[in-house]
């Protein structure tokens, strides 16, 4: 009896927990307006604006941290001379753009479940777990990517480039084009590692199965290979450390689509089955 209320008191504790998700469901029959879909917009676009704001202040509250984290991933002799500026306006415009990053890359968990939000409507139900699932492999994904690139390949990037051409340049480094730099490898480095979902997602859709890409590995590691060498690094060191991970992620798709995969669309019973014409015949009235 008491193990029996004990389960009871912590299912009810449990469903007070729970984190209120605001999506909206649409039965089978019911088909929404324009004012319906423009007013969901709205409020989608309303809570993307205010947590980015919102985390925009927080940025810009420590933007002197922010910078210092991005600056010392540079080389000691460019550390040391600091970021250049060349207008009056650039200090202002940079730090601003940082901040918004920093904003974007803080509040991407809420931003990607809008957009699911927004979506889901239309595509049919979705428990909870499974909508927890999703928006936090994505954005934990995304988030590992950019960590790696800041960890590991924005360094020996910034290593390669500024010492090529050895003591014959005197390189000092723009604070706009520096961080602009920064934040496309990280944003590359990211969307990287969005690989396995995205493989898991064409999967799980029909579009293509899991021995398709087993048979065309050597396609996708040659793809992979020119993706990395268009990087804006331009060092072999950076491309390898890349290409790497991507091919590990690689298999890790795979994997995912073995466990999530339907079979081929065009293949299913439903796609091959051809409608049957209206009978001529008329029909007798029953009696």
């Amino acid at each position: 009896m008491a193990n029996a209320q004990f389960d009871f008191g912590c299912r009810i504790v449990a469903s007070r927990l729970r984190i209120p998700l605001g999506l909206r469901t649409v039965a089978p029959d019911e088909k929404l307006s324009v004012v319906d879909h423009l007013s969901e917009l709205r409020r989608r676009l309303v809570v993307c604006i205010v947590a980015i704001v919102v985390a925009f202040i927080g940025a810009y509250i420590f933007r002197d941290h922010i910078l210092h984290l991005l600056v010392r991933q540079l080389p000691p002799r460019q550390r040391g001379f600091g970021l250049v500026t060349l207008s009056p306006t650039e200090p202002f415009i940079t730090i601003m753009e940082v901040c918004l990053w920093t904003a974007i890359l803080v509040t991407l968990p809420i931003l990607i479940f809008q957009v699911y939000a927004f979506v889901i409507p239309a595509v049919g139900r979705q428990s909870r777990r499974k909508t927890l699932a999703l928006i936090g492999g994505v954005s934990g994904l995304f988030l590992l990517g950019v960590a790696f690139g800041y960890v590991f390949v924005l360094p020996l990037a910034l290593k390669f480039l500024l010492s090529f051409g050895g003591s014959q340049f005197t390189s000092q480094v723009r604070a706009a084009d520096y961080l602009g730099f920064v934040a496309t490898l990280l944003f590359i480095c990211g969307l990287t590692f969005e690989v396995p979902l995205a493989m898991a997602a064409f999967a799980r859709m029909g579009l293509i199965t899991p021995d398709m890409y087993r048979k065309h590995w050597r396609l996708a590691v040659v793809t992979i290979a020119g993706a990395a060498a268009f990087l804006p690094t331009g060092d072999p060191f950076s491309m390898l450390l890349i290409m790497v991970p991507m091919i590990v992620l690689y298999v890790v798709g795979i994997w995912l689509s073995s466990v999530v995969g339907r079979p081929l669309v065009w293949k299913s019973a439903s796609w091959n089955e051809t409608p049957t014409p209206p009978s001529d015949e008329p029909v007798s009235p029953s009696v």
